[in-house]
Protein backbone atom coordinates (compact mmCIF):
# COMPACT_ATOMS: atom_id res chain seq x y z
CA UNK A 1 0.00 0.00 0.00
CA UNK A 2 1.41 3.37 -1.01
CA UNK A 3 0.10 6.79 -1.78
CA UNK A 4 -0.48 10.24 -0.38
CA UNK A 5 -1.64 13.71 -1.33
CA UNK A 6 -1.11 14.47 -5.02
CA UNK A 7 0.47 17.90 -5.53
CA UNK A 8 -1.37 19.26 -8.55
CA UNK A 9 -3.87 22.05 -9.06
CA UNK A 10 -7.02 19.97 -8.95
CA UNK A 11 -9.56 22.79 -9.05
CA UNK A 12 -7.53 25.99 -9.01
CA UNK A 13 -6.78 25.39 -5.33
CA UNK A 14 -10.46 25.75 -4.45
CA UNK A 15 -12.22 23.10 -2.32
CA UNK A 16 -12.68 19.71 -3.95
CA UNK A 17 -16.13 18.70 -2.76
CA UNK A 18 -16.71 15.35 -4.47
CA UNK A 19 -15.13 12.63 -6.60
CA UNK A 20 -16.04 9.30 -8.19
CA UNK A 21 -14.27 6.58 -10.19
CA UNK A 22 -15.70 5.43 -13.50
CA UNK A 23 -17.08 1.88 -13.03
CA UNK A 24 -15.15 0.42 -15.97
CA UNK A 25 -11.81 2.21 -15.82
CA UNK A 26 -9.38 4.08 -13.63
CA UNK A 27 -10.71 7.44 -14.78
CA UNK A 28 -11.38 9.67 -11.79
CA UNK A 29 -13.95 12.48 -11.92
CA UNK A 30 -13.67 15.37 -9.45
CA UNK A 31 -15.71 18.53 -8.87
CA UNK A 32 -15.75 21.43 -6.48
CA UNK A 33 -16.04 25.13 -5.81
CA UNK A 34 -14.66 26.20 -9.22
CA UNK A 35 -17.96 25.02 -10.84
CA UNK A 36 -16.20 22.49 -13.14
CA UNK A 37 -16.13 18.71 -13.40
CA UNK A 38 -12.70 17.36 -14.31
CA UNK A 39 -11.52 13.94 -15.47
CA UNK A 40 -8.17 12.42 -14.57
CA UNK A 41 -6.26 9.34 -15.67
CA UNK A 42 -4.82 7.33 -12.77
CA UNK A 43 -1.88 5.02 -13.48
CA UNK A 44 0.15 2.82 -11.10
CA UNK A 45 3.18 4.25 -9.39
CA UNK A 46 6.52 3.05 -10.68
CA UNK A 47 8.96 1.05 -8.60
CA UNK A 48 10.69 4.20 -7.38
CA UNK A 49 7.56 6.33 -7.02
CA UNK A 50 5.37 6.58 -3.97
CA UNK A 51 2.33 8.16 -5.60
CA UNK A 52 0.13 6.98 -8.47
CA UNK A 53 0.55 9.02 -11.64
CA UNK A 54 -2.33 11.45 -12.20
CA UNK A 55 -2.86 13.05 -15.64
CA UNK A 56 -5.48 15.60 -16.61
CA UNK A 57 -7.87 14.46 -19.36
CA UNK A 58 -10.73 16.94 -19.80
CA UNK A 59 -13.31 19.03 -18.03
CA UNK A 60 -17.02 19.87 -18.19
CA UNK A 61 -17.99 23.52 -17.74
CA UNK A 62 -21.73 23.92 -17.52
CA UNK A 63 -22.65 24.50 -13.89
CA UNK A 64 -22.81 28.10 -12.69
CA UNK A 65 -22.21 27.26 -9.03
CA UNK A 66 -20.23 24.89 -6.83
CA UNK A 67 -20.71 21.19 -7.61
CA UNK A 68 -21.32 19.22 -4.40
CA UNK A 69 -21.75 15.67 -5.71
CA UNK A 70 -21.01 13.65 -8.86
CA UNK A 71 -21.85 9.99 -9.42
CA UNK A 72 -21.43 7.69 -12.42
CA UNK A 73 -24.34 5.40 -13.17
CA UNK A 74 -23.69 1.84 -12.07
CA UNK A 75 -25.53 0.64 -15.13
CA UNK A 76 -27.10 1.80 -18.34
CA UNK A 77 -28.77 -0.93 -20.39
CA UNK A 78 -29.13 -3.97 -18.11
CA UNK A 79 -29.10 -7.58 -19.19
CA UNK A 80 -29.90 -9.96 -16.36
CA UNK A 81 -27.71 -12.89 -15.48
CA UNK A 82 -28.67 -15.30 -12.73
CA UNK A 83 -25.64 -16.75 -10.98
CA UNK A 84 -26.47 -19.21 -8.20
CA UNK A 85 -29.27 -17.44 -6.30
CA UNK A 86 -27.94 -13.91 -6.50
CA UNK A 87 -29.27 -11.61 -9.18
CA UNK A 88 -26.55 -9.78 -11.06
CA UNK A 89 -26.54 -7.45 -14.02
CA UNK A 90 -24.17 -7.20 -16.93
CA UNK A 91 -24.00 -3.52 -17.63
CA UNK A 92 -22.90 -1.04 -20.17
CA UNK A 93 -21.73 0.75 -17.06
CA UNK A 94 -20.81 4.37 -16.69
CA UNK A 95 -22.70 5.71 -19.72
CA UNK A 96 -24.30 8.38 -17.57
CA UNK A 97 -22.98 10.85 -15.00
CA UNK A 98 -25.11 12.88 -12.59
CA UNK A 99 -23.93 16.10 -10.94
CA UNK A 100 -25.70 18.10 -8.23
CA UNK A 101 -24.82 21.70 -7.47
CA UNK A 102 -25.65 24.77 -5.44
CA UNK A 103 -28.94 26.37 -6.44
CA UNK A 104 -30.66 23.01 -6.95
CA UNK A 105 -29.53 22.07 -10.49
CA UNK A 106 -29.07 18.37 -11.23
CA UNK A 107 -27.49 17.64 -14.62
CA UNK A 108 -27.40 14.27 -16.38
CA UNK A 109 -24.41 13.81 -18.68
CA UNK A 110 -24.14 11.14 -21.39
CA UNK A 111 -20.99 9.62 -22.85
CA UNK A 112 -20.75 9.94 -26.64
CA UNK A 113 -18.28 8.34 -29.00
CA UNK A 114 -16.87 10.51 -31.77
CA UNK A 115 -14.07 10.26 -34.32
CA UNK A 116 -11.87 12.19 -31.94
CA UNK A 117 -12.67 9.87 -29.05
CA UNK A 118 -15.22 9.83 -26.26
CA UNK A 119 -16.78 12.97 -24.89
CA UNK A 120 -19.41 13.84 -22.29
CA UNK A 121 -22.39 16.02 -23.20
CA UNK A 122 -25.19 17.42 -21.07
CA UNK A 123 -28.25 15.25 -21.69
CA UNK A 124 -30.82 17.01 -19.50
CA UNK A 125 -31.18 19.24 -16.49
CA UNK A 126 -33.52 18.22 -13.68
CA UNK A 127 -34.99 21.12 -11.73
CA UNK A 128 -37.25 20.72 -8.76
CA UNK A 129 -35.05 21.38 -5.72
CA UNK A 130 -35.19 24.97 -4.48
CA UNK A 131 -31.76 25.00 -2.88
CA UNK A 132 -28.35 23.31 -3.00
CA UNK A 133 -28.15 19.60 -3.76
CA UNK A 134 -25.74 17.93 -1.34
CA UNK A 135 -25.91 14.24 -2.29
CA UNK A 136 -27.40 11.87 -4.88
CA UNK A 137 -27.44 8.17 -5.71
CA UNK A 138 -28.40 6.10 -8.76
CA UNK A 139 -30.72 3.10 -8.63
CA UNK A 140 -29.08 -0.17 -9.64
CA UNK A 141 -30.66 -0.16 -13.11
CA UNK A 142 -29.82 3.54 -13.67
CA UNK A 143 -33.48 4.32 -14.33
CA UNK A 144 -33.88 6.49 -11.22
CA UNK A 145 -31.96 8.90 -9.02
CA UNK A 146 -32.56 10.03 -5.46
CA UNK A 147 -31.19 13.42 -4.43
CA UNK A 148 -30.98 15.27 -1.10
CA UNK A 149 -30.98 19.02 -0.66
CA UNK A 150 -30.70 22.02 1.64
CA UNK A 151 -34.45 22.51 1.02
CA UNK A 152 -34.97 19.61 3.50
CA UNK A 153 -36.34 17.33 0.76
CA UNK A 154 -35.39 14.16 -1.10
CA UNK A 155 -36.59 13.78 -4.67
CA UNK A 156 -36.86 10.56 -6.67
CA UNK A 157 -36.33 11.23 -10.36
CA UNK A 158 -37.24 9.32 -13.50
CA UNK A 159 -34.01 9.72 -15.46
CA UNK A 160 -35.45 8.81 -18.87
CA UNK A 161 -38.35 11.25 -18.63
CA UNK A 162 -36.47 13.83 -16.58
CA UNK A 163 -39.39 14.18 -14.20
CA UNK A 164 -39.90 14.35 -10.45
CA UNK A 165 -41.63 11.10 -9.51
CA UNK A 166 -41.89 11.72 -5.79
CA UNK A 167 -40.82 14.30 -3.21
CA UNK A 168 -40.02 13.07 0.31
CA UNK A 169 -40.31 16.11 2.55
CA UNK A 170 -40.46 14.71 6.08
CA UNK A 171 -37.06 16.01 7.23
CA UNK A 172 -36.91 19.19 9.33
CA UNK A 173 -33.42 20.25 8.23
CA UNK A 174 -30.86 19.77 5.47
CA UNK A 175 -30.73 16.35 3.78
CA UNK A 176 -26.98 15.69 3.60
CA UNK A 177 -26.88 12.06 2.50
CA UNK A 178 -28.99 9.63 0.46
CA UNK A 179 -28.57 5.98 -0.53
CA UNK A 180 -30.39 3.54 -2.81
CA UNK A 181 -30.75 -0.09 -1.77
CA UNK A 182 -29.01 -2.24 -4.45
CA UNK A 183 -31.89 -4.71 -4.19
CA UNK A 184 -34.36 -1.96 -5.03
CA UNK A 185 -36.55 -2.21 -1.95
CA UNK A 186 -35.44 0.78 0.12
CA UNK A 187 -34.12 4.31 -0.21
CA UNK A 188 -32.48 6.02 2.75
CA UNK A 189 -31.80 9.61 3.77
CA UNK A 190 -29.74 11.22 6.54
CA UNK A 191 -30.35 14.76 7.73
CA UNK A 192 -28.90 17.32 10.10
CA UNK A 193 -32.22 17.10 11.97
CA UNK A 194 -30.55 14.08 13.66
CA UNK A 195 -32.70 11.47 11.92
CA UNK A 196 -32.10 8.73 9.38
CA UNK A 197 -35.22 7.82 7.43
CA UNK A 198 -35.72 4.52 5.63
CA UNK A 199 -38.39 4.40 2.94
CA UNK A 200 -39.86 1.23 1.45
CA UNK A 201 -41.29 0.98 -2.04
CA UNK A 202 -45.01 0.19 -2.13
CA UNK A 203 -45.89 0.58 -5.81
CA UNK A 204 -49.20 2.09 -6.85
CA UNK A 205 -51.06 0.60 -9.80
CA UNK A 206 -52.48 2.98 -12.34
CA UNK A 207 -54.06 1.64 -15.53
CA UNK A 208 -52.28 -1.64 -15.00
CA UNK A 209 -48.89 0.04 -14.64
CA UNK A 210 -46.99 0.09 -11.36
CA UNK A 211 -45.59 3.43 -10.23
CA UNK A 212 -42.88 3.95 -7.64
CA UNK A 213 -44.28 4.96 -4.28
CA UNK A 214 -41.90 5.17 -1.33
CA UNK A 215 -43.35 5.46 2.15
CA UNK A 216 -41.42 6.00 5.36
CA UNK A 217 -40.98 2.72 7.17
CA UNK A 218 -38.49 3.71 9.86
CA UNK A 219 -37.31 6.91 11.50
CA UNK A 220 -34.04 6.33 13.34
CA UNK A 221 -33.29 9.06 15.81
CA UNK A 222 -32.78 7.86 19.37
CA UNK A 223 -31.84 4.66 21.13
CA UNK A 224 -32.49 3.26 24.57
CA UNK A 225 -29.55 3.04 26.94
CA UNK A 226 -29.68 1.53 30.43
CA UNK A 227 -27.51 3.58 32.78
CA UNK A 228 -27.13 1.20 35.69
CA UNK A 229 -28.62 -2.09 36.73
CA UNK A 230 -32.17 -1.71 37.98
CA UNK A 231 -32.27 1.87 36.69
CA UNK A 232 -34.66 3.36 34.20
CA UNK A 233 -33.69 3.41 30.56
CA UNK A 234 -32.96 6.75 28.95
CA UNK A 235 -33.00 7.73 25.29
CA UNK A 236 -30.05 9.40 23.61
CA UNK A 237 -29.59 10.83 20.14
CA UNK A 238 -27.75 8.61 17.68
CA UNK A 239 -26.59 11.38 15.35
CA UNK A 240 -24.90 14.77 15.41
CA UNK A 241 -27.06 17.87 15.22
CA UNK A 242 -26.84 20.70 12.69
CA UNK A 243 -23.64 22.07 14.24
CA UNK A 244 -21.57 19.30 12.65
CA UNK A 245 -18.97 21.26 10.61
CA UNK A 246 -19.57 19.52 7.29
CA UNK A 247 -21.90 19.81 4.32
CA UNK A 248 -22.06 16.04 3.94
CA UNK A 249 -23.23 12.90 5.70
CA UNK A 250 -22.76 10.39 2.88
CA UNK A 251 -24.24 7.00 3.81
CA UNK A 252 -24.18 3.77 1.76
CA UNK A 253 -25.63 0.27 1.40
CA UNK A 254 -23.28 -2.68 1.08
CA UNK A 255 -23.01 -3.96 -2.53
CA UNK A 256 -25.06 -7.06 -1.67
CA UNK A 257 -27.66 -5.06 0.26
CA UNK A 258 -27.04 -7.01 3.44
CA UNK A 259 -26.43 -3.99 5.65
CA UNK A 260 -26.55 -0.20 5.75
CA UNK A 261 -23.60 1.92 6.90
CA UNK A 262 -24.50 5.34 8.34
CA UNK A 263 -22.05 8.15 9.27
CA UNK A 264 -22.38 11.16 11.63
CA UNK A 265 -23.00 8.98 14.68
CA UNK A 266 -22.68 10.47 18.15
CA UNK A 267 -23.03 7.97 20.97
CA UNK A 268 -23.17 8.45 24.73
CA UNK A 269 -22.56 5.62 27.15
CA UNK A 270 -24.53 7.47 29.81
CA UNK A 271 -25.79 10.98 30.49
CA UNK A 272 -22.59 11.97 32.28
CA UNK A 273 -20.16 10.72 29.64
CA UNK A 274 -18.78 12.53 26.63
CA UNK A 275 -20.06 11.72 23.16
CA UNK A 276 -18.19 9.19 21.04
CA UNK A 277 -18.12 9.75 17.27
CA UNK A 278 -19.13 6.68 15.33
CA UNK A 279 -20.53 5.09 12.20
CA UNK A 280 -23.42 2.65 12.59
CA UNK A 281 -24.12 -0.61 10.81
CA UNK A 282 -27.77 -1.59 10.42
CA UNK A 283 -28.64 -5.16 9.51
CA UNK A 284 -31.12 -5.53 6.66
CA UNK A 285 -33.13 -7.82 8.87
CA UNK A 286 -33.69 -5.14 11.51
CA UNK A 287 -33.34 -1.56 10.33
CA UNK A 288 -34.87 -0.13 13.49
CA UNK A 289 -31.63 0.09 15.48
CA UNK A 290 -27.88 -0.22 14.96
CA UNK A 291 -26.41 -3.69 15.02
CA UNK A 292 -22.79 -2.56 15.23
CA UNK A 293 -21.08 0.67 16.22
CA UNK A 294 -17.72 1.67 14.77
CA UNK A 295 -16.17 4.35 17.00
CA UNK A 296 -13.90 6.74 15.10
CA UNK A 297 -11.65 8.85 17.35
CA UNK A 298 -12.59 12.42 18.21
CA UNK A 299 -13.79 13.72 14.83
CA UNK A 300 -17.21 13.15 13.29
CA UNK A 301 -17.71 10.64 10.45
CA UNK A 302 -18.81 12.42 7.26
CA UNK A 303 -18.69 9.76 4.51
CA UNK A 304 -18.58 5.99 3.98
CA UNK A 305 -17.98 3.98 0.80
CA UNK A 306 -17.88 0.26 0.00
CA UNK A 307 -15.29 -1.50 -2.09
CA UNK A 308 -17.11 -2.92 -5.15
CA UNK A 309 -15.27 -6.26 -5.00
CA UNK A 310 -15.94 -9.13 -2.59
CA UNK A 311 -12.95 -11.03 -1.16
CA UNK A 312 -12.41 -14.55 0.12
CA UNK A 313 -12.61 -15.19 3.86
CA UNK A 314 -9.35 -15.44 5.76
CA UNK A 315 -10.67 -17.48 8.66
CA UNK A 316 -10.27 -14.67 11.19
CA UNK A 317 -13.91 -14.05 12.09
CA UNK A 318 -13.76 -15.35 15.66
CA UNK A 319 -16.41 -12.95 16.99
CA UNK A 320 -18.94 -13.95 14.37
CA UNK A 321 -20.41 -10.45 13.95
CA UNK A 322 -21.13 -11.09 10.26
CA UNK A 323 -22.44 -14.26 8.69
CA UNK A 324 -21.21 -13.84 5.14
CA UNK A 325 -19.45 -16.31 2.81
CA UNK A 326 -17.09 -13.50 1.72
CA UNK A 327 -15.38 -10.38 3.04
CA UNK A 328 -16.70 -6.93 2.30
CA UNK A 329 -14.26 -4.02 2.66
CA UNK A 330 -15.38 -0.47 3.29
CA UNK A 331 -13.87 2.94 4.05
CA UNK A 332 -15.05 5.32 6.77
CA UNK A 333 -13.94 8.96 6.53
CA UNK A 334 -13.97 11.37 9.45
CA UNK A 335 -13.28 15.07 9.10
CA UNK A 336 -9.53 14.41 9.27
CA UNK A 337 -8.80 10.69 8.89
CA UNK A 338 -9.73 7.52 7.03
CA UNK A 339 -10.45 4.06 8.44
CA UNK A 340 -10.53 0.92 6.29
CA UNK A 341 -12.54 -1.99 7.71
CA UNK A 342 -13.64 -5.42 6.58
CA UNK A 343 -16.45 -7.68 7.76
CA UNK A 344 -14.12 -10.33 9.16
CA UNK A 345 -12.38 -8.34 11.88
CA UNK A 346 -13.36 -5.79 14.49
CA UNK A 347 -10.21 -3.71 14.11
CA UNK A 348 -9.53 -1.52 11.07
CA UNK A 349 -7.28 -2.87 8.35
CA UNK A 350 -5.62 0.54 8.12
CA UNK A 351 -5.93 4.05 9.53
CA UNK A 352 -4.79 7.06 7.53
CA UNK A 353 -4.42 10.41 9.26
CA UNK A 354 -2.80 13.78 8.65
CA UNK A 355 -3.29 13.79 4.90
CA UNK A 356 -5.13 17.11 4.64
CA UNK A 357 -5.26 20.54 6.24
CA UNK A 358 -9.06 20.80 5.98
CA UNK A 359 -12.11 18.55 6.17
CA UNK A 360 -12.43 15.44 4.01
CA UNK A 361 -15.48 15.71 1.74
CA UNK A 362 -15.83 12.44 -0.21
CA UNK A 363 -14.24 9.02 -0.83
CA UNK A 364 -14.38 6.53 -3.71
CA UNK A 365 -12.98 3.13 -4.75
CA UNK A 366 -11.87 2.16 -8.24
CA UNK A 367 -13.81 -0.70 -9.80
CA UNK A 368 -10.86 -3.11 -9.46
CA UNK A 369 -10.18 -2.07 -5.82
CA UNK A 370 -6.70 -0.99 -6.87
CA UNK A 371 -7.19 2.63 -5.79
CA UNK A 372 -8.92 4.49 -3.00
CA UNK A 373 -9.29 8.26 -3.40
CA UNK A 374 -10.46 11.02 -1.07
CA UNK A 375 -11.10 14.72 -1.58
CA UNK A 376 -10.74 17.64 0.80
CA UNK A 377 -11.72 21.25 1.25
CA UNK A 378 -8.04 22.21 1.23
CA UNK A 379 -8.16 21.89 -2.56
CA UNK A 380 -6.29 18.59 -2.88
CA UNK A 381 -7.05 14.88 -3.31
CA UNK A 382 -5.19 11.89 -1.91
CA UNK A 383 -4.75 8.49 -3.52
CA UNK A 384 -3.92 5.14 -1.97
CA UNK A 385 -2.72 2.34 -4.23
CA UNK A 386 -3.05 -1.33 -3.23
CA UNK A 387 -0.82 -4.04 -4.64
CA UNK A 388 -2.29 -7.13 -6.28
CA UNK A 389 -4.08 -9.33 -3.70
CA UNK A 390 -3.01 -6.97 -0.90
CA UNK A 391 -6.60 -6.69 0.26
CA UNK A 392 -7.18 -10.40 -0.35
CA UNK A 393 -8.20 -12.78 -3.11
CA UNK A 394 -11.36 -11.84 -5.03
CA UNK A 395 -14.36 -13.99 -4.23
CA UNK A 396 -16.00 -15.94 -7.04
CA UNK A 397 -19.75 -16.46 -6.90
CA UNK A 398 -19.26 -20.05 -7.99
CA UNK A 399 -17.58 -20.76 -4.65
CA UNK A 400 -20.75 -20.38 -2.65
CA UNK A 401 -24.35 -19.35 -2.64
CA UNK A 402 -25.19 -15.72 -2.18
CA UNK A 403 -28.77 -14.78 -1.52
CA UNK A 404 -30.60 -11.49 -1.81
CA UNK A 405 -33.44 -12.71 0.35
CA UNK A 406 -34.56 -10.37 3.10
CA UNK A 407 -35.30 -13.35 5.34
CA UNK A 408 -31.67 -14.22 5.97
CA UNK A 409 -29.69 -12.26 8.53
CA UNK A 410 -26.14 -11.25 7.73
CA UNK A 411 -25.13 -9.64 11.02
CA UNK A 412 -24.72 -11.89 14.04
CA UNK A 413 -27.78 -11.45 16.24
CA UNK A 414 -27.66 -11.04 20.00
CA UNK A 415 -30.18 -11.02 22.81
CA UNK A 416 -28.81 -8.00 24.66
CA UNK A 417 -26.52 -5.10 24.02
CA UNK A 418 -22.89 -6.18 23.71
CA UNK A 419 -19.93 -3.85 23.45
CA UNK A 420 -16.86 -5.00 21.58
CA UNK A 421 -14.30 -2.30 22.15
CA UNK A 422 -10.59 -1.69 22.44
CA UNK A 423 -10.82 -0.81 26.12
CA UNK A 424 -13.39 0.42 28.57
CA UNK A 425 -15.28 3.56 27.63
CA UNK A 426 -13.58 5.87 30.11
CA UNK A 427 -10.22 4.79 28.76
CA UNK A 428 -11.39 5.47 25.22
CA UNK A 429 -12.40 9.00 26.11
CA UNK A 430 -9.18 9.50 28.06
CA UNK A 431 -7.20 8.46 25.00
CA UNK A 432 -9.09 11.00 22.93
CA UNK A 433 -8.18 13.75 25.42
CA UNK A 434 -4.58 12.58 25.43
CA UNK A 435 -4.39 12.94 21.67
CA UNK A 436 -5.82 16.46 21.92
CA UNK A 437 -3.06 17.40 24.34
CA UNK A 438 -0.35 16.36 21.88
CA UNK A 439 -0.90 19.09 19.33
CA UNK A 440 2.81 19.86 19.06
CA UNK A 441 3.74 16.37 17.88
CA UNK A 442 6.34 16.14 15.14
CA UNK A 443 5.20 13.00 13.39
CA UNK A 444 2.15 11.76 11.56
CA UNK A 445 1.47 8.08 11.90
CA UNK A 446 -0.65 5.80 9.80
CA UNK A 447 -1.47 2.42 11.20
CA UNK A 448 -2.13 -0.61 9.02
CA UNK A 449 -3.12 -3.26 11.45
CA UNK A 450 -3.99 -6.05 9.04
CA UNK A 451 -6.60 -8.63 9.88
CA UNK A 452 -6.26 -8.77 13.63
CA UNK A 453 -9.26 -11.00 13.98
CA UNK A 454 -12.55 -10.40 15.71
CA UNK A 455 -12.67 -10.20 19.47
CA UNK A 456 -14.86 -12.60 21.36
CA UNK A 457 -17.15 -10.94 23.80
CA UNK A 458 -16.66 -11.84 27.44
CA UNK A 459 -19.42 -9.68 28.82
CA UNK A 460 -21.46 -12.57 30.03
CA UNK A 461 -24.03 -12.07 27.35
CA UNK A 462 -24.26 -15.10 25.12
CA UNK A 463 -24.03 -14.33 21.44
CA UNK A 464 -26.58 -16.50 19.67
CA UNK A 465 -26.89 -17.49 16.04
CA UNK A 466 -30.66 -17.31 15.98
CA UNK A 467 -32.31 -14.99 13.48
CA UNK A 468 -34.90 -13.60 15.87
CA UNK A 469 -33.70 -10.09 16.65
CA UNK A 470 -30.70 -7.97 15.87
CA UNK A 471 -29.15 -6.55 19.04
CA UNK A 472 -27.00 -3.51 19.38
CA UNK A 473 -23.37 -4.39 19.17
CA UNK A 474 -20.83 -1.66 19.55
CA UNK A 475 -17.75 -2.51 17.52
CA UNK A 476 -14.17 -1.57 18.10
CA UNK A 477 -12.82 1.90 18.71
CA UNK A 478 -9.32 1.93 17.20
CA UNK A 479 -6.56 4.08 18.67
CA UNK A 480 -6.53 6.66 15.87
CA UNK A 481 -4.22 9.61 15.69
CA UNK A 482 -6.03 12.95 16.04
CA UNK A 483 -5.27 15.04 13.00
CA UNK A 484 -4.61 18.11 15.12
CA UNK A 485 -1.71 16.40 16.81
CA UNK A 486 -0.19 15.34 13.52
CA UNK A 487 -0.45 18.33 11.21
CA UNK A 488 3.00 19.92 11.62
CA UNK A 489 5.14 17.47 9.68
CA UNK A 490 6.16 16.54 6.18
CA UNK A 491 6.37 12.75 6.32
CA UNK A 492 4.16 9.96 7.53
CA UNK A 493 5.05 6.51 8.80
CA UNK A 494 2.92 3.42 8.38
CA UNK A 495 2.90 0.89 11.18
CA UNK A 496 2.10 -2.60 9.89
CA UNK A 497 1.22 -5.71 11.83
CA UNK A 498 -0.81 -7.80 9.40
CA UNK A 499 -1.48 -8.64 5.79
CA UNK A 500 -1.22 -5.07 4.53
CA UNK A 501 2.36 -4.60 3.43
CA UNK A 502 4.60 -1.84 4.72
CA UNK A 503 4.29 1.35 2.79
CA UNK A 504 5.00 5.04 2.85
CA UNK A 505 2.45 7.77 2.28
CA UNK A 506 3.75 11.18 1.37
CA UNK A 507 2.41 14.31 2.91
CA UNK A 508 2.86 17.59 1.13
CA UNK A 509 6.52 18.67 0.89
CA UNK A 510 6.16 21.73 -1.28
CA UNK A 511 3.98 24.79 -1.15
CA UNK A 512 1.08 24.58 -3.65
CA UNK A 513 1.44 26.78 -6.73
CA UNK A 514 -1.76 28.62 -5.91
CA UNK A 515 -2.69 29.57 -2.35
CA UNK A 516 -5.98 28.19 -1.11
CA UNK A 517 -8.51 30.89 -1.96
CA UNK A 518 -11.84 32.17 -0.76
CA UNK A 519 -14.57 30.03 0.66
CA UNK A 520 -17.34 28.59 -1.52
CA UNK A 521 -19.97 31.15 -2.41
CA UNK A 522 -23.58 29.99 -2.15
CA UNK A 523 -25.51 30.34 -5.38
CA UNK A 524 -28.82 30.95 -3.68
CA UNK A 525 -29.18 34.12 -1.60
CA UNK A 526 -31.65 32.28 0.63
CA UNK A 527 -28.70 30.49 2.19
CA UNK A 528 -27.11 33.70 3.49
CA UNK A 529 -26.67 33.23 7.22
CA UNK A 530 -27.18 36.92 7.76
CA UNK A 531 -30.69 36.92 6.40
CA UNK A 532 -33.20 37.94 9.02
CA UNK A 533 -35.62 35.15 8.20
CA UNK A 534 -33.16 32.31 8.80
CA UNK A 535 -33.78 29.99 11.65
CA UNK A 536 -31.37 29.88 14.59
CA UNK A 537 -30.27 26.35 13.77
CA UNK A 538 -29.51 27.24 10.18
CA UNK A 539 -27.36 30.14 11.36
CA UNK A 540 -25.38 27.83 13.64
CA UNK A 541 -24.73 25.31 10.89
CA UNK A 542 -23.80 27.87 8.27
CA UNK A 543 -21.43 29.56 10.71
CA UNK A 544 -19.70 26.23 11.36
CA UNK A 545 -19.48 25.46 7.67
CA UNK A 546 -18.03 28.87 6.85
CA UNK A 547 -15.35 28.41 9.49
CA UNK A 548 -14.14 25.12 8.07
CA UNK A 549 -14.00 26.57 4.58
CA UNK A 550 -12.01 29.65 5.49
CA UNK A 551 -9.86 28.00 8.14
CA UNK A 552 -7.53 26.02 5.87
CA UNK A 553 -6.07 29.16 4.32
CA UNK A 554 -4.51 30.35 7.58
CA UNK A 555 -3.56 26.90 8.79
CA UNK A 556 -2.09 25.80 5.49
CA UNK A 557 0.09 28.88 5.31
CA UNK A 558 1.50 28.30 8.78
CA UNK A 559 2.08 24.64 8.18
CA UNK A 560 3.68 25.03 4.79
CA UNK A 561 6.09 27.65 6.11
CA UNK A 562 7.19 25.41 8.95
CA UNK A 563 7.32 22.14 7.07
CA UNK A 564 10.29 22.59 4.76
CA UNK A 565 13.09 20.04 4.82
CA UNK A 566 11.61 18.09 7.68
CA UNK A 567 13.22 14.63 7.82
CA UNK A 568 11.17 11.49 8.11
CA UNK A 569 10.65 10.76 11.74
CA UNK A 570 11.87 7.53 13.29
CA UNK A 571 9.96 8.16 16.45
CA UNK A 572 8.39 4.92 17.72
CA UNK A 573 4.63 4.68 17.39
CA UNK A 574 2.44 4.66 20.44
CA UNK A 575 1.47 1.33 21.87
CA UNK A 576 -1.50 -0.28 20.18
CA UNK A 577 -4.60 -0.73 22.27
CA UNK A 578 -5.47 -4.35 22.83
CA UNK A 579 -9.15 -5.07 22.10
CA UNK A 580 -11.13 -6.31 25.07
CA UNK A 581 -14.80 -6.91 25.67
CA UNK A 582 -16.91 -4.59 27.78
CA UNK A 583 -19.86 -5.58 29.91
CA UNK A 584 -22.71 -3.25 29.01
Amino acid sequence: MKGGTVQISWHESKPVLTLDFHPLSSTLATAGADFDIKFWSIKPAGAQKKLPVVSYLSNLSYHSSAVNVIRFSSSGKPNSLLTNTFFFFLFFAGELLASGADGGDLIIWKLHSTDAGQTWKALKTLRSHHKDILDLQWSTDAAYIISGSVDNCCIIWDVNKGTNLQTLDAHAHYVQGVAWDPLGKYVTSLSSDRTCRIYINKPLKSKGVEKINYVCRQVISKADQPLLKNSKETKFHLFHDETLPSFFRRLAWSPDGSFLLVPAGSYKINTASESVNAAYIFSRKDLSRPAIQLPCASKAVVAVRFCPIFFKLRGMNSAGLFKLPYRIIFAVATLNSLYIYDTESTSPIAILAGLHYAAITDITWSSDAHYLALSSQDGFCSLVEFENDELGSPYSLSEGNVSNSDSKGTVQTVDNTVTVSTRNVSAVLAESKKMDSEEKADDMVIEASGNIGAVRTESGTTVTQENETTGIVEAVRENSRENKSEEKTDDMVIETTGSIGAAELDCRKAEPEVQYKAEKQPANPDLDVKQTEAKEKTEKLQSSLDSIKSGPEEKAGQQLSSSKSTPTSNKPARKRITPIAIDP
